[in-house]
């Protein structure tokens, strides 16, 4: 298996926002009512346009033909958005990302990255499917056994 450019920058990306956001494995909706009820249309447009819709300015960290990404803080915490310029390139982005964990709002050729509340919070916004990354739990020991 080859190491895509893409792969890396979904594991830096990823592995960037669980320190922002730290890396618990989150926690169930608290009451799941309108949020669920009210979901628009999903977004699209560029990373700047997305951004518009949460009212965030982003902060670019990758500016390539074939990703762009930013860090957005609104008042409810920060959260990872990117774009990108093939179906492709999203969903190979997308699975290398999910081995790190965390929550993703996943809309026409655009993610965005952060705790379950976050992503859901956006939702409202940006519609999107809401999808998981792999939980490989917390608190390990090291311990090895033999």
């Amino acid at each position: 298996m080859r190491l895509t450019r893409g792969k890396l920058l979904a594991g830096a990306a990823v592995a960037a926002l669980l320190a922002l956001t730290g890396c618990g494995g989150g926690s169930d909706a608290k009451d799941g009512t309108a949020e669920e009820t009210t979901v628009p249309a999903t977004a699209t447009g560029s990373l700047e346009e997305l951004a518009a819709e949460v009212k965030c300015k982003p902060s670019i960290q990758t500016d390539a033909d074939e990703i762009r990404q930013g860090v957005c803080k609104i008042s409810t915490g920060k959260f990872i958005l990117a774009t990108f310029a093939t179906d492709r390139g999203q969903r190979e982005w997308l699975d290398g990302a999910k081995d790190y964990g965390g929550s993703y709002l996943v809309g026409a050729k655009w993610v965005a990255v952060g705790d379950q509340k976050m992503v859901t919070t956006l939702r409202g916004r940006l519609g999107g499917t809401l999808e998981q990354g792999t939980s490989h739990g917390a608190g390990h020991s090291g311990h090895q056994g033999g």
